[in-house]
């Protein structure tokens, strides 16, 4: 996994147009530390006699590694296919065979080229793998490029005032450039074409099986567990495809023990796999004490991994609020990128390049737990659906660039297409949660029942039933309670009542509904928004909506009590279902954009105590890119005034990755 940026068809001044790509480029340096390539092109058919094509390469090697494995990639020594791809083909050897593909490039990715010589644009239903790439067809001008199913490998588009066309692993490189239009997400599931003489070219699904395209199909076929048992295994096997040390993310919970177990029992099948006779090396994170510490400290034991544990505080984890957001490009997934972007810190740090993670299973297979709650299996089937389709904007999205900020793939066997096909053309009557049924085993008809029995396999046990049959645990959740509740009680410090009640204000467009999420909505503004010459259209690529336990917005009106409350992503929102939810309460929606503060008599000592404590509230990026000395509005934290530190010039290192310092630290917002 890398990171890429093509301007295809940049007009004006070479020079300073090179300057300006790379330095754009360099904000995505954290995706690709190993190496770095730039491709210049002029003269392209049916661009402008000055136009430029900038196709920019930032390496992680994990397949290849060393020059071999290079970008930007040709097809031939003329250079009249060029491009540039970010992502891991599982199956490019067998494409190779194929389809007689030579090359003196071993990187996984040369075989994009070859394959769009002989088949055009839809040469990407052939590829099975994560990815997005970018060609530039210098035969006659035309420009392509694609994204893989699930949109695993972020991707952005963006299109220049003079008709140029930008593409962007990350938003960060397209914010504030004078000479971009507008920009979006590059839809997963599709290819783009321009054609010499387009402006903007046309996007074309290319993945499109009837549970995506058809919404009013409900599948009949009943699942074979020995074939989605293999279908699971299978993914997993190809994704131990690596030249270089990986590990796994093990919480303790079914999804990520499952990953673990088949990775340990067939790493020796794996084609291509980096110390097949090694132990699989596996990490778990939490504050001390936390369920999943415990869990994944078990499953570790029974199934003989080399166990990494690390423990975090809250207030590491409040101290990475700011870099987690400009990370992330979004406000949402917060509370579970922060202990996966500060657990990735020290897995760089003993040299592990690659890791995988369980991601998935909750969307295909119906794991969250308010899905107890869906009202009959069609409307279970249509919500998973609508949680898988969207995961580039939630899970997918955290993971990708959690892992990325310090230059760590992870990959997602649970969301290869082939189980995303199996898992969503499965008749989700037998996806249905009863617990009061139970099978002849005896096991509970519980969330994710089909996954778990596919792999209870007593003979030869995956896992043992204690985690087999584990009740779901969000991972947020998992690294302890006392994270969550803690960035709650420090929204609640540093947001004042005052500038909440008038959020509407604030944030007119779908005004936050607590206090953390005004918090989270005021960094990424920071970073993304305010000030920047294209800001508007950051928050197009963010999604919006209320959630209980993870849900779709559409969800919510399962339960009237969802609808009377400002939602909560955390599993203990759903009642009678978790077995802490008695101890969580989720506030009333008071309504006019923002609930009403509750205060606690722990509360509002709490506040009082942060008062008089120094916050620092950072600069907004365009003004420190500026230089400009600013005043910024602090929030207020009970009856006293933050401290805006700022003004002058942020150092150039800072600037050159596009951050704001914003440092949301207040020294009081911890007392019990």
């Amino acid at each position: 996994m890398c990171g890429i940026f093509g301007v295809v068809a940049l007009t004006g001044d070479p020079l300073a147009n090179r300057k300006r790509v790379y330095n754009l480029a360099k904000r995505l340096r954290h995706r690709g530390p190993d190496s770095y390539g730039m491709d210049i092109a002029m003269g392209v058919p049916g661009a402008p006699a000055d136009a430029q094509t900038y196709l920019v390469h930032k390496r992680l090697s994990i397949v290849a590694p060393g020059p071999d494995g290079d970008q930007p990639l040709f097809t031939a020594a003329d250079k009249k296919i060029a491009f540039i791809a970010n992502g891991e083909i599982y199956n490019h050897a067998e494409l190779r065979e194929k389809y007689g593909i030579v090359s003196a490039n071993k990187s996984d990715c040369q075989v994009i080229g070859h394959l769009y010589e002989k088949m055009g644009p839809e040469f990407v239903r052939e590829l099975d793998g994560m990815f997005a790439y970018v060609i530039e067809d210098r035969h006659t001008g035309r420009v392509v490029a694609g994204r893989d199913h699930m949109g695993k490998i972020p991707c952005y588009i963006a299109y220049g005032k003079d008709g140029s066309v930008w593409f962007s692993s990350e938003m960060k490189t397209l914010v504030d450039d004078p000479g971009i239009e507008k920009y979006e997400i590059f839809p997963p599931g599709h290819y783009y074409v321009r054609e010499p003489g387009e402006r903007e070219g046309k996007m074309t699904r290319w993945y499109d099986p009837q549970w995506v395209t058809d919404p009013e199909y409900i599948p009949t076929r009943d699942a074979d567990l020995t074939e989605l048992r293999e279908t699971v295994v299978d993914a997993v096997k190809k994704r131990l495809m690596a030249d270089v040390p990986y590990a796994v993310l093990l919480s303790g919970g079914l999804d990520s023990s499952l990953i673990t177990s088949i990775a340990v029992r067939h790493k020796k099948e794996a084609t291509n796999t980096f110390g097949s006779d090694e132990p699989v090396h596996s990490f778990s994170i939490g504050i001390k004490g936390a369920p999943d510490l415990v869990a994944a400290r078990a499953v570790a034991e029974q199934l003989g991994t080399v166990h990494h544990e690390v423990h975090f505080t809250p207030e590491e984890a409040l101290d990475a609020l700011p870099d987690i957001v400009y990370h992330l490009e979004t406000f949402e997934q917060v509370r579970a990128s922060v202990p996966m972007y500060l657990l990735c810190r020290h897995i760089k740090s003993l040299g592990f390049k690659m890791v995988l993670s369980g991601e998935g299973a909750d969307e295909l297979f119906g794991g969250y737990l308010y899905f107890h709650k869906a009202p009959d299996a069609a409307e279970f089937h249509r919500e998973c659906v609508r949680k898988t389709t969207r995961l580039h904007q939630w899970d997918v999205l955290r993971a990708n660039k959690s892992t990325m900020a310090w230059g760590i793939e992870v990959r997602t066997p649970l969301l290869s297409q082939q189980v995303c096909d199996y898992a969503m053309n499965t008749n989700p009557e037998q996806k249905v949660i009863d617990m009061s049924a139970k099978d002849e085993e005896g096991n509970p008809r519980m969330e994710k029942y089909l996954l778990r029995k596919a792999f209870d396999t007593p003979d030869a046990p995956y896992l043992p039933k204690s985690v087999l049959w584990r009740q779901k645990e969000q991972f947020s959740d998992g690294v302890g309670y006392d994270w969550v509740d803690g960035l709650a009680k420090y929204a609640d410090a540093v947001v004042s009542d005052e500038d909440f009640a008038n959020a509407a204000t604030r944030f007119p467009l779908s005004p936050p509904l607590s206090k953390e999420y005004y918090l989270l909505r005021s960094i990424f503004e920071e970073h993304f928004v305010t000030g920047m010459e294209n800001g508007r259209y950051a928050y197009a690529t963010c999604p919006f909506g209320k959630s209980i336990a993870c849900s779709t917005p559409e969800a919510v009106s399962w339960d009237p009590e969802w609808e009377k409350s400002v939602g909560d992503i955390s599993g203990r929102a759903v009642k009678n279902v978790h077995v802490a939810a008695d101890a969580f309460n989720v506030a009333a929606d008071g309504g006019g954009g923002a609930a009403k503060a509750e205060k606690s008599a722990a509360g509002k000592s709490a506040a009082s105590k942060a008062s008089a404590a120094k916050a620092v509230v950072g600069v907004s990026a365009a003004a420190a890119r500026s230089g400009a000395s600013v005043r910024v509005r602090a929030a207020a934290i009970g009856a006293g005034r933050t401290r805006a530190v700022g003004g002058g010039r942020r150092s150039d290192a800072v600037l050159r990755r596009g951050r704001a310092f914003v440092g949301l630290r207040a020294v009081g917002a911890f007392v019990a």
